[in-house]
């Protein structure tokens, strides 16, 4: 492929809420630009940026795929991302690299909860952006309908440039607003023809809509607008280019990814609409050319055989193969050769990459998802990728014992790819917890793990890391005395045991007249630390207690550190049962964000859940509520706040404190410990 100057690029998005046809607009345009030479379908799994096995036995995207289109002289760079809300940090990637945004509507459904989302994330953001309404050939679809939800949601900058000629089964192209012409299509042609008589009125005052929102773009365009005096062509196109660009105006065209119809005009209108790195680096006062080397990492794909793929946008400056470049956040230099232009899955070779392309390089030694790279002492850190924080855990076993290693390795490698994954070892439940954003997210993380590394798995719901701790005083004695021949043994100690609320443990002595001599004080605190690790009530870890040696005796011959470890083991066990012990469980500080309409339903949920309400803050139309909860009760809120909101809510969650465990709870969960050690 050749190299592309920065005017010549577009970069842009697709998002949508799943099944919107994401996928097909982007199979749609590869095929008019003669990249394929025949239509895929995502559900017969022939399309080219769904490509991976857990996608096409879905139907569902679930990676940001990159395809670039070479259409008129241009590079339309597409990074065609997932729809669903547990696959969000691979949209939060792509928004890392994309200038613009085509937000797919289906126009049967219209608005849904991800498209919410995606203009919220836009709007934010200030990214330009295109509405393309799909589907139009459907039963039920109806294009008046969605524009009108379009305007009442989103505001009435939202305005249609394209009309649909038929609509349902009569379905057959688009009329441009601007042109005044009538376009039908049929495989890759495209026929022009007059616009049908009784379109014209509604033509008319759309196209009034347009020309006013070019005049708003540019204050003297602005004034000539008010003063009556006619815009030219050339005027308009500049003025929408510059509203659209600050997001003041937001094109919406219409058609049928499926059927290819009404594409060729949104290609267009990437290209004379949407901006280029060049339009928005200077929209930002940041000029790309002619500076030294700077590019981010918005993404990096995990191959057992070929190696790890870093995926980058050029943000300064030219990236050329067989280069040295400078990771900044790592400070290491990083040697590679081939630059790759991905199309999906299949690769070519670039010489260079201008300012504001994107471009992929295989097996970077050090680099990951964010980083920067560039010029040693000359290029400042970019900045990253923001990713949303995961809150959905299961523990991961392996399925077979000479497999447990290979696990983590494994994990660790799609830990890199995906960044909104974590992955942990919980030194007190002893498992491997993986946390991601839903239940589909791990799923198909299993699969991949399966897939690419050979390794299979056991999800289970992770332990709750319980502990228990005393909540009285109490005194107690034990003498281990031991005689078999030779040297015995011999260790006594009086042990008093405290609640110590203040740290974990505390171990002091008030020994006096030598009853237990120094040298075996180390061994009763080594005794009663290893006691501690598994508590009388159900066998969790014990923690908060202070524990004084005041008294014991010693045997001159039989006395050994072994003896006296053993005598503050039994000691600790047995003086735990009277100093009235207690079950604790962690408590969670939990935000959760949800739109108004759903904060009822959210803290009734969350008092169920045996939480506390902290608070409420308005912020927008959205509400955030504190609160405090039960980690034990927290493991499966993403799944509970997903049905409750809908999909539209998110919260984080960290742990706080421990507390008691109510009665009735500690009796179950005791129980539950006493039938598994049965077992």
């Amino acid at each position: 492929m050749i190299s592309y100057s920065s005017n010549a690029i577009r970069n842009v998005g697709i998002l949508a809420h799943g099944g919107a046809g994401k996928t097909s607009l982007t199979e749609s345009m590869l095929f008019n630009a003669g990249h394929t030479t025949r239509l895929g379908k995502v559900d017969d799994g022939t399309t080219t940026t769904d490509y991976l096995p857990e996608e096409i036995k879905r139907k569902v995207t679930v990676s940001t795929t990159l395809a670039p289109v070479e259409w008129r002289n241009n590079k339309i760079n597409i990074l065609d991302t997932p729809g669903y809300a547990d696959f969000i940090g691979e949209v939060k990637s792509a928004l890392r690299a994309v200038d613009n945004i085509i937000l797919v509507v289906d126009g049967v459904g219209g608005i849904e909860v991800q498209t919410e989302v995606h203009w919220d994330t836009a709007q934010e953001a200030g990214i330009p952006r295109l509405i393309f309404v799909n589907k139009l050939d459907r039963e039920n679809a109806n294009f008046d309908r969605v524009l009108a939800d379009l305007k009442e949601k989103f505001g009435n900058h939202v305005v249609p440039f394209v009309l649909p000629i038929g609509s349902e089964d009569s379905f057959c192209g688009v009329v441009d607003i601007m042109k005044k012409k009538a376009y039908k299509f049929e495989g890759k042609d495209v026929k022009e023809e007059e616009v049908p008589s009784e379109m014209l009125p509604e033509l008319e005052k759309h196209r009034e809509a347009i020309i006013e929102a070019a005049a708003e773009g540019d204050d003297e365009l602005l004034m000539k607008y008010l003063d009556g005096e006619p815009l030219s062509d050339e005027e308009v196109a500049k003025g929408l280019k510059e509203s659209i660009m600050k997001a003041k105006v937001v094109p919406v065209f219409c058609g049928s990814a499926l059927k290819n119809i009404g594409i060729q005009p949104v290609m267009d209108a990437m290209i004379d609409l949407m901006s280029s790195p060049l339009d928005i680096a200077e929209l930002s006062g940041e000029k790309p050319e002619g500076n030294h080397l700077a590019a981010v990492v918005f993404k990096t794909l995990a191959d057992p055989f070929v190696g790890k793929l870093s995926f980058i946008k050029v943000v300064k400056g030219v990236l050329k193969s067989d280069s040295t470049v400078t990771n900044i956040n790592k400070e290491k230099d990083e040697r590679f050769g081939s630059l790759l232009v991905m199309r999906g899955k299949t690769q070519d070779n670039v010489k260079e990459a201008q300012a504001g392309d994107i471009v992929a390089i295989a097996k970077l030694a050090v680099t990951t998802t964010g980083d920067t790279l560039g010029e040693k002492n000359k290029t400042k850190a970019l900045e990253g990728v923001k990713f949303p924080t995961p809150t959905f855990s299961v523990a991961v076993h392996a399925k077979s014992r000479n497999d447990e290693d290979k696990v983590g390795n494994a994990l660790f490698r799609l830990t890199e790819e995906d960044p909104t994954l974590k992955l942990e070892k919980n030194t007190e439940t002893k498992q491997t917890i993986l946390t991601g954003m839903g239940e589909q997210h791990l799923d198909i993380t299993m699969e991949r793990l399966q897939r690419k590394f050979g390794v299979e798995v056991n999800t289970t719901t992770p332990k709750v890391p319980y502990r228990e701790t005393i909540r009285g005083t109490a005194e107690n004695e034990y003498k281990h005395k031991k005689q078999s021949g030779g040297h015995g043994q011999y260790g006594h100690v009086k042990l008093r045991f405290e609640p110590n609320p203040d740290s974990d443990f505390e171990f002091t002595e008030t020994i006096f007249g030598g009853s237990v001599p120094k040298n075996y004080h180390p061994a009763v605190e080594k005794g009663v630390r290893d006691a501690m690790a598994e508590g009388v009530l159900a066998g969790f870890p014990m923690s908060n207690i202070k524990v004084t040696l005041y008294d014991g005796s010693y045997h001159d011959v039989d006395s050994s550190e072994m003896s006296f470890k053993i005598a503050a083991q039994m000691c600790f066990k047995k003086g735990m049962e009277k100093a009235k012990p207690v079950l604790m469980e962690p408590i969670m500080n939990v935000e959760v964000m949800v739109p108004d309409q759903f904060m009822g339903d959210i803290i009734s949920d969350l008092n169920g859940k045996r939480g506390r309400i902290l608070g409420m803050e308005p912020q927008g139309k959205w509400q955030i509520v504190k609160a405090q909860a039960p980690l034990a009760e927290m493991y499966r809120y993403a799944i509970d706040l997903k049905s409750i909101t809908q999909g539209r809510g998110t919260f984080t969650m960290e742990f706080d404190h421990y507390e008691d465990v109510p009665q009735q709870v500690a009796k179950d969960i005791i129980e539950a410990a006493e039938k598994a050690k049965e077992e």
